[in-house]
């Protein structure tokens, strides 16, 4: 996905997601942080299990294929995080760095454009209890040789991911995800 693209996603689909508290947590040349966090109505085991389910909830124009149902992530150390492309080919989105079921999943990860800049991407989703829920927080630092300044760039990235936050945590709700 190109960088307009990013940005005319972002635009387009921002009014469709509730962000509980979400922020450019730090943004300086070459790097950036973002993080959101949401509430989903289910125990962390359960979001545990959505969140590795990602093809059932990840925002399909938010793939290179068009399609989530070719989305497949590997909870284990080292697994991927990847997509089946036409025609044979295929994309690592992300590698697993750090699973505990119920808790916290880590990826390296450059997701989107940030794959073709040189930088490196550290994804993680914490999950807590929360009263009957789960508090879920994601955060995303990003630092490298980035194409676009980043104060520019880390608001984008920040409601794109916040999007995908806000699928999954109404997946994991038992609400519907849209397309």
């Amino acid at each position: 996905m190109k960088t307009a693209s990013l940005i005319a996603a972002a635009s387009l689909l921002l009014g469709n997601v509730a962000l509980a508290r979400a922020e450019v947590r730090e943004s300086r040349e070459g790097s950036f942080v973002i993080e959101t966090t949401m509430m989903a109505d289910a125990a962390p085991a359960s979001v545990y299990r959505d969140l590795v389910r990602v093809a059932l909830w990840w925002h399909p124009e938010h793939t290179w294929s068009g399609a989530a149902r070719n989305l497949k992530l590997d909870a284990r150390a080292g697994g991927c995080f990847c997509e089946k492309l036409s025609g044979g080919g295929s994309v690592q989105h992300g590698r697993v760095i750090f699973a505990q079921p119920g808790k916290q999943l880590r990826l390296e990860a450059a997701l989107g454009p940030l794959q073709e800049m040189a930088v490196a991407g550290v994804l993680t989703f914490g999950l807590a209890p929360d009263g009957p829920g789960t508090r879920i927080t994601m955060t995303y630092r990003v630092a490298g040789q980035l194409t676009m300044d980043s104060a520019k760039l880390a608001p984008l990235v920040d409601q794109v991911m916040g999007i995908q936050l806000g699928r999954l945590r109404d997946f994991a709700s038992g609400r519907p995800v849209g397309p």
